[in-house]
């Protein structure tokens, strides 16, 4: 079995796969994770190769290390041991590997043109041509980033956690804090989206995927798939194709 991991701002996200097809998947709090946590979930599990996508270089090491002493296999990462297979214009050295692996599973499972909104500690954008260029996108604050930033950057503003929007206007400052936060990214995105199949096309599809997709997807325009396992999906695809070129 493939040990497919995407180490995240927030959190460690786990698949095991057997072939294309995930057997189990969980979810490790960043500042939570143990080799101990790690090793209750393997238990019972021969897996014969792990991959690690990583935006946090310090946790990296430590996983890598983990994995090799329960169970014999070296982790290989991806974009320093294996290359997504993916055509892009932007910069490569400042692509982060989970958008990588987002827009080329999304290419590879629904089709491009394709468009991937990715809801997590960041809100990110990204488009493939019908040709599987990437095309380049958007970053901005998160969710939760946001509400965060309001309060550390104000002297009266509390700290809050994401929460269902109330109406339209909010009636209080928490509601106004989360309507101004999820209902300003909602029409962010709508208008974007709007935007970029302009440039990509009718056809386009948009996937939504990350921890925050289902709650903001409900006030955005376009976004009609959500998969929020396309990360681990993207790594488990890369696998299959190294493996097949060898």
């Amino acid at each position: 079995m493939l040990l497919a991991i995407n180490i995240g701002n927030t959190n460690i996200s786990f698949a095991l796969f057997r072939g294309e097809k995930i057997k189990t998947c969980w979810d490790i709090p960043l500042k939570k994770y143990s080799k101990a946590s790690l090793a209750r979930r393997l238990s019972g599990n021969k897996i014969n190769a792990a991959l690690i996508c990583s935006v946090m270089p310090e946790i990296s090491g430590k996983l890598s290390k983990d994995i090799r002493s329960l169970s014999g296999i070296k982790a290989l990462f991806i974009g320093k041991d294996i290359r997504v297979p993916m055509k892009t214009v932007y910069q490569r050295r400042q692509l982060g590997c989970d958008r990588l692996l987002n827009v080329y599973a999304a290419s590879k499972i629904y089709k491009a043109p394709v468009v991937i909104v990715s809801c997590g500690t960041a809100l990110t954008i990204d488009a493939v041509s019908k040709d599987m260029l990437h095309l380049g996108g958007f970053i901005m604050p998160g969710l939760q980033l946001s509400l965060t930033a309001l309060n550390l950057g104000t002297a009266q503003l509390p700290s809050i956690e994401i929460g269902t929007p109330s109406g339209l206007l909010g009636k209080n400052t928490r509601t106004s804090m989360l309507n101004g936060v999820i209902l300003g990214a909602g029409a962010s995105l709508s208008v974007l989206i709007e935007k970029i199949i302009l440039k990509t096309g009718k056809r386009t599809k948009v996937v939504g995927t990350g921890g925050g997709i289902k709650l903001v997807s409900k006030f955005t325009r376009g976004i009609k798939i959500i998969d929020t396992k396309i990360t681990l999906k993207g790594i488990a695809l890369v696998y299959e194709n190294t493996e097949n070129a060898d």
